[in-house]
């Protein structure tokens, strides 16, 4: 089991587009779309741990996390994940032994490699924002580097963002871009 530390910003464009011109010195390594859907299940609390099936392309990535307590902008918590060769055949799964869809939200990913940190750009349908995964040290000195040091941090979670800023239609909230 691994420990995902990060920490993440709600970004106005302004913001957005000056990051962009300070992330030119980083590694680039792409953009990509995608899918995710939370799932419920009795043994679970949401409120503290999620199972997301994650869609890309034609592959996905399955993944479990339960956020620990914490009182910093920096989260801390356990993740377990794997990749997905056929997302449609592991919703399947999930749906066969008791596990319901109750949330999707799509997104568009851009990634940067920086000085032992991942920084990514997400676009989702109600906003921007800014994550910087890596050692509480060097997010915190990638922060001073990228100039995000007043940047707003982001504490809620992208499910608990779908669930505010999302539509509901039965038990299933979700945000995903017009067609």
């Amino acid at each position: 089991m691994a420990l995902e530390v990060e920490k993440k910003y709600r970004i106005t464009r302004k913001q957005h587009a000056s990051l962009i011109k300070r992330l030119a010195a980083a590694k680039y390594v792409g953009e990509e779309f995608e899918e995710n859907t939370i799932y419920a299940h009795p043994g679970i609390d949401l409120e503290n741990a999620i199972v997301r099936l994650r869609r890309i392309g034609n592959s996905g990535l399955l993944t479990y996390k339960k956020r620990l307590p914490s009182r910093s902008g920096i989260k801390h918590q356990k993740e377990i994940e794997t990749p997905v060769s056929d997302p449609e055949a592991m919703a399947n799964i999930l749906s066969t032994i008791g596990f319901t869809p109750v949330l999707i939200y799509e997104k568009f990913r851009q990634t940067w490699l920086m000085n032992n940190v991942e920084v990514v750009v997400d676009r989702l349908p109600f906003g921007l924002f800014v994550e910087i995964e890596g050692s509480e040290r060097t997010i915190r000195s990638a922060e001073k580097k990228l100039e995000m040091e007043d940047f707003k941090v982001e504490h809620a979670t992208y499910p608990q963002l779908t669930r505010e800023h999302g539509e509901q239609k039965g038990n299933l909230f979700s945000a995903k871009f017009s067609k």
